[in-house]
C-alpha cells in the first residue's frame, strides 16, 4: 500500500505541474475515499504537504519578483486570523465524529464550488473587469475591505478542508484585481498567500494530533517529481480539456462526499 500513496503524490503533483490547480482538491478526497484516512487526518496532512511544496513555488516566485505585497498583506490579515479562529473552535469542539461530518460536509461543498471556479475563471474576470470600468473609483475604494473579506472566507474554508486555496483562491483574484494582476503575478501571489496559511492551520491539526507525518513523507516523494514531470508537459498538452477533466471529476468527488 505504500507505493500507492507514493503513487497518490505522483498523480496529484503531475496534474499541479499541468494545471497549477488540484492540489487539495484532489489529494484530501483521495486520502477519505481511496485510501480510508478520517477526514480530520487527511486535511491536516494535506495542509503540510501543501506547506512544503508550495514554500518552493513560493520562494521561486519572490526571486522573480511576481509577488504583489499589498494584495498579500490584505488576504493575510484576513486569513490568518480567521484560520487560528477556526483552529481555536475545533480544538474547543473536539475532533468528534460531529466534526468529522461537518468537515466531510464541508469537504463536498468546496469541492463543487472549486469546480465551477474552474469552470467560470474567464467569465468571472470579464464581470470584475466590466465593473473596474464601469465604476473604477468605487471599485478601487472597495477593493481593500472585499480582498480582507475573501482572505478570511479562505482562511475558513482552507483549515476546514485544505481545499479552496488555489482554484477559488485565484477566481477571488482575477475578480478584484482584474487588470492589476499579470498571470504570473496572480499564481505567484496566490501559492506565496498559502505558505502562512498552511503553516498555519497545519500547526494546528498538528498540535491536535492530525497529521500522519509518515504519509506525508510518501505522498511527498511522489508528488516533487509530479510537479517536475507536469511542469515539463504543460506546454505539450492542452490545458482546457484537463481543466473541465478535473472540473468534472471534482464535481462528482463533491456529490459523493455530500451524500
Amino acid at each position: 500500500m505504500d507505493w500507492m500513496h507514493t503513487f497518490a503524490g505522483l498523480l496529484v503533483g503531475t496534474v499541479v505541474g499541468l494545471t497549477g490547480v488540484g492540489g487539495g482538491a484532489l489529494m484530501t478526497p483521495i486520502l477519505v475515499l481511496l485510501f480510508g484516512v478520517s477526514p480530520a487526518l487527511a486535511v491536516g496532512t494535506d495542509l503540510w504537504f501543501a506547506a512544503l511544496t508550495k514554500t518552493v513555488g513560493g520562494f521561486i516566485h519572490q526571486q522573480r519578483g511576481s509577488v504583489e505585497w499589498s494584495v498579500l498583506r490584505r488576504l493575510c490579515l484576513g486569513s490568518l486570523p480567521t484560520s487560528v479562529l477556526t483552529l481555536s473552535w475545533l480544538h474547543r469542539s473536539g475532533i468528534d465524529r460531529y466534526t468529522q461530518g461537518l468537515i466531510m460536509t464541508a469537504l463536498g461543498c468546496v469541492l463543487l464550488l472549486t469546480a465551477v471556479a474552474i469552470l467560470f475563471r474567464t467569465r468571472t474576470q470579464s464581470l470584475g473587469a466590466r465593473i473596474r470600468t464601469i465604476s473604477p473609483e468605487r471599485f478601487k475604494r472597495a477593493q481593500p475591505a472585499l480582498t480582507v473579506v475573501a482572505g478570511s472566507i479562505l482562511g475558513l474554508l482552507v483549515t476546514l478542508t485544505s481545499v479552496g486555496g488555489g482554484a477559488l483562491g485565484i477566481v477571488m483574484l482575477v475578480f478584484l484585481y482584474p487588470f492589476r494582476l499579470t498571470p504570473t503575478k496572480l499564481v505567484g501571489t496566490d501559492i506565496v498567500h498559502a505558505i502562512p496559511l498552511t503553516l498555519i492551520a497545519g500547526s494546528g491539526y498538528l498540535w491536535m494530533g492530525n497529521v500522519d507525518l509518515s504519509l506525508l513523507g510518501k505522498l511527498l516523494l511522489g508528488s516533487v517529481p509530479g510537479v517536475i514531470l507536469g511542469s515539463m508537459l504543460s506546454a505539450r498538452v492542452a490545458e482546457r480539456p484537463l481543466r473541465i477533466a478535473i472540473a468534472i471529476i471534482l464535481s462528482l468527488v463533491g456529490i459523493k462526499l455530500l451524500l
